[in-house]
């Protein structure tokens, strides 16, 4: 089991940057890969960046590109997204979640979320 915890949401301006954290525990060893999903009201979960453990390749949502990028400290077993620009639109609950070796099909652990509110 790989338990994860964000940290790093509020309430910013539009324009502005945040940047969230992920920390991992327990079966660390066995994480392929880890990702950012978040969802807005009435709205269903959308991915929006992951990065794989080892390698550190990354994927975006195209919504994001440009404006995000996630980085990880293995060391740590953290997981990181920085947000810039950030737009209304980019407002939702934002969770990060990871894939283990031996179900690479799927994002099976995922944390509680962070809320991230854009005025405008």
């Amino acid at each position: 089991q790989v338990q994860l915890v964000e940290s790093g949401g509020g309430l910013v301006q539009a324009g502005g940057s945040l940047r969230l954290s992920c920390a991992a525990s327990g079966r660390t060893f066995s994480i392929y890969s880890m990702g950012w999903f978040r969802q807005a009201p009435g709205k269903e979960r959308e991915f929006v960046a992951s990065i794989t453990w080892s390698g550190g390749s990354t994927s975006y949502a195209d919504s994001v590109k440009g404006r995000f990028s996630i980085s990880r400290d293995n060391a740590k077993n953290t997981v990181y997204v920085q947000m810039n620009s950030l737009k209304p639109e980019d407002t939702a609950v934002y969770y990060c979640a990871a894939k283990v070796f031996s179900r690479v099909a799927e994002f099976g652990s995922w944390g509680p979320g962070t809320q991230v509110t854009v005025s405008s």
